[in-house]
């Protein structure tokens, strides 16, 4: 029997958990069928099939996940194919390249992209707009001080555009979006990159 449970277990899927909207991310895995835990040290992420970076914001992110010792383990796994998926924030943490970078902002990578941070505007002119994601479906986006891809390599899958602009890609087993699907009880995008950790695994 604990046989049968255990193959029927989801995979295990990390949050990084250095600042940012966690808690409604690992409800979403849940929700997913995913196994969520938190990841704030080097041995906790070895231990994850996948990791979500979430939203937050980009440069105090990249400062904690140096602070903590997380930053090369982060480009290490993800160079290695680790999947990973980047809300917002995390979209940003996974681009080659920051058009206006902070000082001593930097990147993970993983997805040869350039994007612009705060593109859409700022706090205040946070908005909501429906986007249809392919291999997901029509999506209700949640846009808050979100950035947008400006460019993006050969090997980089445009999954969605936003008045004119990239708004959600994929490039092997990394997948980023501007927006937050996890603010808005909508678990297909959770559910699409936790089938990507499977195949994966």
């Amino acid at each position: 029997m604990a046989g049968d449970q255990g193959a029927a277990r989801g995979p295990l899927i990390g949050v990084l958990a250095l600042q940012g909207d966690v808690r409604e991310h690992l409800a979403a895995l849940a929700a997913a069928g995913a196994v969520p835990t938190t990841v704030r040290r080097p041995d906790e992420l070895a231990a994850v099939d996948g990791l979500v970076i979430p939203g937050g914001e980009s440069t105090t992110m990249s400062k904690l996940a140096v602070l903590f010792g997380m930053l090369e383990p982060l480009r290490t796994r993800v160079r290695a194919g680790m999947p990973v998926y980047g809300t917002c924030a995390g979209l940003i943490l996974l681009a080659e390249k920051i058009l206006d970078p902070r000082s001593g902002q930097e990147t993970v990578g993983g997805i040869d992209m350039i994007v612009r941070r705060n593109a859409f505007g700022r706090q205040n002119e946070s908005f909501e707009a429906a986007v249809d994601v392919v291999g997901v479906g029509p999506v209700h986006g949640v846009f808050i001080r979100a950035p947008w891809v400006e460019s993006v390599g050969a090997e980089v899958e445009v999954l969605a555009e936003h008045g004119g602009h990239v708004v959600a890609v994929r490039q092997g087993n990394a997948l980023a979006t501007a927006f937050h699907p996890e603010l808005t009880g909508d678990h297909r995008l959770h559910g699409f990159f936790t089938e990507m950790v499977r195949s994966a695994g």
